[in-house]
C-alpha cells in the first residue's frame, strides 16, 4: 500500500493524528537563543531523534520533519545555502527515528517574504525555492508534505504548486489566522479552502493561530464547502510572556478534551502546534480514538475566490453581474494606458464596477502591439491586491491565460473554452492544473451554430472532454451564445432556448454577454435589460454587462423579485428606498476637486498617479504644507482606521503608505523652498 492510499484509508476510518510542536520542544531541550533550528538539529541529531520518537510513542500517525524554515531565504541568514541536502538529511533523521507504521511529513514553512502581488518576491522565484526544499525532502524519504503556518495565501499557493510540479505525494496546507478569523493579508478560512482545494491540496486547514477554542469555529466554517479532509493543529492555549520567554499553560488533559468538539466541527486530521508536547498528543488520541470522523460533505463546488472573498455560484441566487469594462476595445484612453504599462485607469474602472454591483470582473487586455501575457499578469496582479471581487480571465491567448492563473491568489474563471480542437485539450489541462472554473462556449471554430439544437451537441462534446480531465458540471458555466437580433430576428429566442436547456435539462450554470443582442439598434440599454430579464426567467445565472447602466441594473433587480430569486425583495427595496445606496445617474456625479483626488490617491494606494495629481494641485496654487497636513495626513489616518476595522489589510496598507511616500517625496523640496522663502528677510 502506497503512502497516499494508507493516509486515505486512515482518514476514512478515524481521525488521523499528527505530532505536536517541534520548536517549543527543542527549546526545552537546549537550543541556544538565536540558533537556526534546522542546523542545530543536524548538530544535535540525538535530540531531534528523541523528539520524533516520543511523538511516535505518544500515538502520532504522522511526524513532521524539522525543516519548517529550511528554505533558502531563512537558511541564508545563517550562511547556509545547501537547501536540498539539509532537507534530505533532516528527512532521513525523521525516517530513522520512527517505526515503519508511522508516516513522515516533509514540513514546509514560510519564507519570511511577501510574494507578488503582495510583495517584492517574484512568484516563480518562490516556487523554485520551495522546489529545492521539496526535492531534498523526497530524497530523504518523506511520505507526504505539510505546508503550514502560512499567513499569505499566495505563498501557500507557491509552495503547493512547487510540491505538485515535483511530486504526486499527499499534501496538506494549513494557514494561520489572526483575531477576527483572517490571515495577516486578509484571507478568510473559506476563501483559503476554495483556493487551495481547487489548486490540488489533498487536505486544508489551520495551525498555530490560537488555542483549540478559537480554531474550532474556523474548521466549522470550512466544513460545508470542503471537498477534501480538514486539518487542525492548534496551540496549547494562548501564549503568555514571562521574563522574555513564551509559555503555554494548557495542560495535556484540557487540550485532549477539545478533541470531540473538533470532530463535531468536521476535522479529519488533528494534532498540536506551539506549546504541545508528546503528552498532549497522547491525551488527544486517548480522548478521540473511538469517535467516527465526518467525511467531506461535497464532491465538487461552484465557487470562485479572491484572496479575501468567496463568491458561491448558485442557481437560486440573484442574477450575478460580470463587469465587462476592463477591455481596451473601443477605449483609446485605456489602450494608451495599458501600452504605457500604467494601471490607474484599470483600478478606477474595477473599483467603479464593484461599487455599481459587479460580482465578478472580466479582465481582457487583448489588442494589437501589446505583450498580452505580460500585460495580463500585471493587470491581474494589480487588481488582486485591491479588489475583493474574483476575476474572470478573458483571452484567446493560451499563454496569457496560464500566466494569469498562475499568479492569481484565488480561484478564477476562464472566459472561455470552446470546442476548437487545437486549443481544447491545452486549455482544459491548464484549467485543471490551477483549479479554475471555466465558461463553456459552444463553438467549434467552424460555422456559427445559430440554433439551440446546433449548440447542444457541441456543449455535450466539450463536457465529455472536460469530464475525462476530472471536471464536473459544478466547474462549468455554459455560455448561451448571444447574437444580434438586428441581423437575425430569431437569435434572441434561440439564446433563451439554450439557456433553458443548459440550466434545466443539462443542469449547469449559465452565462451570456448581453451587448451583442442589441447591436445596430437604437436605445440599446432597453433591449439589453429586457433580454436579461427574460433570460433570468429561463435560467440565466450570470450576465457579462456594464453594471454602471442603471436601466439594466434596475430591470435586473425587478426581475429577481418577480422570479423569486430576491427573497422578501430585500435587494430591490434596498436599491430603491435607501438614498445612501441608490445608484445615481452618471450626469449627477460631480467631478472630484484636486484636493479630493490627492486624498483618494492616498486612501486607494494609487502610486502611479499621486505625483501627477500633486503637480496639478501645485499648479492650481495649493500650499504644499496644507496639502500634506490637511489632506494627505488625514488620508493616511483614514487608511489606518480601515486597517483597524479589518476593512483594509496589509497589501492595501502598504500600497497607501507607498503612495503617501511618493507624494511627500514630490512635495518635500517645494515645502522646503516655501519655508526658506518665508524665513528670508525682506
Amino acid at each position: 500500500m502506497d503512502a497516499k492510499t494508507k493516509i486515505l484509508d486512515i482518514i476514512d476510518k478515524r481521525v488521523m493524528i499528527l505530532d505536536g510542536a517541534s520548536g517549543t520542544e527543542i527549546q526545552k531541550r537546549g537550543i541556544p537563543a538565536g540558533a537556526c533550528p534546522e542546523l542545530w538539529c543536524l548538530e544535535e541529531k540525538k535530540t531531534i531523534r528523541a523528539i520524533h520518537h516520543d511523538y511516535c510513542e505518544a500515538g502520532a500517525d504522522v511526524i513532521f520533519t524539522c525543516t519548517f524554515g529550511a528554505n533558502i531565504f531563512k537558511l541564508s541568514q545563517y550562511k547556509a545555502t545547501n537547501v536540498t541536502s539539509i532537507n534530505r538529511e533532516l528527512a532521513l533523521l525523521a525516517r530513522q527515528s520512527v517505526d515503519n507504521n508511522t508516516l513522515v511529513a516533509g514540513d514546509i514553512g514560510p519564507t519570511g517574504r511577501f510574494i507578488e502581488p503582495f510583495g517584492d518576491l517574484g512568484f516563480d522565484e518562490a516556487v523554485d525555492a520551495f522546489k529545492d526544499q521539496v526535492k531534498g525532502l523526497i530524497q530523504g524519504g518523506v511520505d507526504l508534505f505539510i505546508i503550514e503556518t502560512m499567513m499569505d495565501i499566495q505563498e501557500a499557493r507557491a509552495a503547493l504548486i512547487a510540491v505538485k510540479e515535483v511530486s504526486d505525494l499527499f499534501c496538506m496546507v494549513t494557514m494561520t489566522y489572526e483575531d477576527g478569523g483572517r490571515t495577516l493579508n486578509g484571507t478568510d478560512p473559506v476563501s483559503a479552502l476554495i483556493t487551495l482545494q481547487s489548486l490540488g491540496a489533498d487536505a486544508v486547514g489551520c495551525n498555530c493561530s490560537t488555542g483549540p477554542e478559537g480554531m474550532i469555529p474556523l474548521i466549522a466554517a470550512m466544513k460545508p464547502h470542503a471537498t477534501i479532509p480538514l486539518v487542525a493543529k492548534p496551540n496549547a492555549g494562548i501564549p503568555r510572556l514571562e521574563n522574555a520567554k513564551t509559555f503555554f499553560d494548557m495542560s495535556p488533559e484540557t487540550f485532549g478534551s477539545h478533541g470531540s468538539s473538533f470532530i463535531s466541527a468536521g476535522v479529519n486530521i488533528l494534532g498540536g502546534c506551539c506549546g504541545t508536547a508528546p503528552e498532549h498528543i497522547q491525551n488527544l488520541k486517548a480522548k478521540i480514538h473511538d469517535l467516527p470522523p465526518q467525511p467531506p460533505e461535497r464532491i465538487a463546488i461552484s465557487a470562485l475566490s479572491s484572496s479575501t472573498k468567496t463568491v458561491f455560484l448558485r442557481k437560486e441566487k440573484r442574477l450575478m453581474i460580470i463587469g465587462e469594462r476592463i477591455n481596451p476595445t473601443g477605449k483609446k484612453d485605456l489602450q494608451e494606458e495599458l501600452v504605457a504599462g500604467k494601471m490607474s485607469k484599470v483600478r478606477r474602472i474595477a473599483r467603479q464596477q464593484v461599487k455599481d454591483g459587479a460580482t465578478l470582473l472580466d479582465v481582457n487586455v487583448g489588442m494589437p502591439d501589446i505583450d498580452e501575457t505580460q500585460t495580463m499578469k500585471k493587470v491581474v496582479g494589480d487588481l488582486a491586491s485591491i479588489i475583493d471581487a474574483p476575476l474572470v480571465i478573458d483571452s484567446s491567448n493560451i499563454e496569457a491565460i496560464e500566466a494569469a492563473l498562475r499568479i492569481y491568489p484565488g480561484r478564477a474563471l476562464i472566459n472561455s473554452i470552446s470546442g476548437e480542437q487545437e486549443k481544447l485539450g491545452q486549455l482544459l489541462k491548464i484549467a485543471r492544473k490551477y483549479g479554475s472554473m471555466f465558461i463553456l462556449l459552444p463553438l467549434t471554430g467552424k460555422k456559427m451554430p445559430k440554433t439551440c439544437a446546433d449548440r447542444i451537441p457541441i456543449i455535450e462534446d466539450i463536457y465529455c472532454e472536460a469530464l475525462s480531465c476530472g471536471f464536473t458540471k459544478q466547474d462549468i458555466i455554459i455560455d448561451a451564445l448571444t447574437m444580434a437580433v438586428s441581423a437575425d430576428q430569431e437569435a434572441a429566442v434561440e439564446t433563451l432556448e439554450t439557456v433553458k436547456w443548459s440550466s434545466k435539462t443539462f443542469g449547469c450554470l449559465t452565462v451570456m454577454g448581453l451587448s451583442n443582442v442589441s447591436f445596430g439598434l437604437p436605445m440599446r440599454k432597453w433591449i439589453n435589460a429586457a433580454f436579461a430579464a427574460m433570460a433570468s426567467f429561463t435560467g440565466l445565472n450570470l450576465a457579462i454587462a456594464n453594471p454602471s447602466v442603471n436601466a439594466f441594473m434596475d430591470v435586473s433587480a425587478a426581475s429577481d423579485v418577480l422570479i423569486n430569486r430576491d427573497k422578501q425583495a430585500n435587494a430591490y427595496i434596498q436599491r430603491f428606498s435607501d438614498p445612501e445606496t441608490q445608484v445615481k445617474p452618471r450626469s449627477t456625479q460631480t467631478e472630484k476637486s484636486t484636493g479630493q483626488q490627492v486624498y483618494t490617491a492616498v486612501v486607494e494606494g494609487d502610486r502611479e498617479e499621486i505625483t501627477l495629481i500633486c503637480e496639478k494641485a501645485m499648479a492650481e496654487g495649493m500650499d504644499p504644507q496644507g496639502l500634506i497636513s490637511d489632506i494627505m495626513i488625514p488620508a493616511i489616518r483614514q487608511v489606518g482606521e480601515l486597517y483597524d476595522q479589518k476593512i483594509y489589510f496589509l497589501p492595501q496598507l502598504i500600497a497607501s503608505a507607498e503612495s503617501m511616500k511618493k507624494g511627500f517625496e514630490y512635495l518635500e523640496p517645494l515645502l522646503k523652498a516655501s519655508m526658506d522663502t518665508q524665513e528670508t528677510p525682506s
